[in-house]
């Protein structure tokens, strides 16, 4: 990075409150508000309650930037806003797509051994109620080497009605071919269909995404990771075709449509029927903020060029210091960039002992690591003091 593009980006860094007076590498987990998003948030709060929060005006205006939110994500998906629910976060839209499948005993869900234990637990109640089986196909494996389109055609059955995977996984940062394992599970000649319903926390905000080019079926994802929104605002995307095979579990009054009695007519005709009810609708118009925010910087194959070469930059420093073993061998190609301590000191330990220094990472389970992530606006010099940091060890 020149000089001149580094003090842009510090420039930058400095609309980011949660980003000053500390490293922060934990953009997986949550990623810290622009001031723009947090001062939208709270004029739209001022504005409900000046014009009165339930009176015509604020309903107008609610549905305005519904409409207006739905559009800005769409445009970040290269999708419409027909094919796009507005949810809380990840885990809600998976719930939509995993609760609203009409399941038949002996249909089939394929994991992969890299899935959140959010989404493997709803996975784990369907096949206790509905008499649904699960495998397993063993993804992490393919981090360095192996083909993980191959992984999943083998353990695809006939009866595979859904695979659930991640896009970006969150463990070790690895970019799965999502295209080609679409396009293997559609072309799976089973007894039934298989879909695919894609965990996207790691995914939205980071890479540049068509997600009908990508053919994929449903697409949950969250606002406040990658993409710097607020809490409590996320997304589900699902192809037209897709739209129509599954059913709402939960309904309410923004999900249907009614008749000239005010009686319930039917559910919506675009993925709107999967919203529910009230909401915190300023929330809404952060993330509308956020996305914007990031615009000023570049688009979204800029912002994931940058996020790419600092990742590199901080793997390759990782990689020279001898009590450190990163789980790739070789550049990551997402903001993930996991590793292990080669010493006696516990992961866990060495995170609070780094916090307590103002840097932000955390720890996993599965695989035992610690993971850092570095987003466009991560300074070089951020990268530098925790590489210093670790080397000193």
């Amino acid at each position: 990075m020149s000089s001149s593009s580094t003090s842009t980006t510090q420039r930058y860094h400095q609309q980011f409150p949660g980003l000053v007076n500390k490293a922060y590498f934990n953009f997986g987990g949550q990623g810290p508000m622009p001031k723009a998003t947090m001062e939208a948030i709270y004029r739209a709060y001022e504005y409900v309650q000046q014009q009165g929060p339930f009176s015509s005006k604020v309903n107008d205006w609610i549905q305005q930037e519904l409409a207006a939110t739905r559009g800005a994500i769409a445009t970040e998906l290269g999708a419409t806003t027909e094919t796009i629910a507005l949810t809380e976060n990840v885990t809600a839209g998976c719930n939509v797509v995993l609760w609203g499948i009409p399941w038949q005993a002996g249909d089939h869900i394929l994991l992969t051994d890299c899935e959140h234990p959010g989404v493997i637990a709803v996975v784990k109640e369907i096949a206790r109620r509905f008499g649904v089986r699960i495998s397993t196909c063993p993804i992490m494996a393919t981090l360095n080497r192996g083909n993980p389109v191959g992984v999943i055609e083998q353990y695809l059955q006939p009866t595979t009605r859904l695979v659930v995977l991640s896009h970006v996984l969150w463990n070790t940062g690895q970019v799965l071919p999502l295209g080609d394992i679409v396009q293997a599970c559609h072309s799976h000649q089973g007894q039934v269909p298989t879909q695919v319903l894609v965990d996207a926390a790691q995914s939205v905000g980071s890479l540049p995404l068509n997600l009908p080019e990508l053919g994929v079926d449903f697409y949950a994802f969250t606002g406040h990771k990658w993409f710097c929104g607020p809490a409590g605002v996320g997304g589900l995307y699902m192809s037209p075709k897709a739209l129509e095979t599954i059913q709402p579990t939960y309904g309410g009054w923004r999900g249907i449509t009614v008749d000239s009695t005010g009686l319930p007519k039917a559910w919506k005709a675009d993925s709107r029927r999967f919203e529910v009810a009230t909401s915190a609708y300023p929330l809404c118009v952060g993330l509308k903020e956020s996305i914007n925010f990031h615009h000023q910087w570049g688009d979204a194959t800029e912002r994931y060029a940058q996020i790419v070469k600092n990742s590199e930059y901080l793997w390759q420093g990782l990689s020279l210091l001898p009590k450190i073993q990163c789980l790739r061998t070789s550049a990551p190609e997402s903001g993930l960039v996991s590793f292990r301590l080669k010493a006696d000191i516990p992961h866990q330990q060495l995170v609070q002992a780094l916090e307590q220094q103002g840097f932000y990472l955390r720890t996993l389970v599965n695989p035992d690591c610690v993971r850092a992530c570095v987003h466009y606006m991560t300074l070089p010099e951020e990268m530098d003091q925790l590489i210093r940091v670790l080397a000193s060890l």
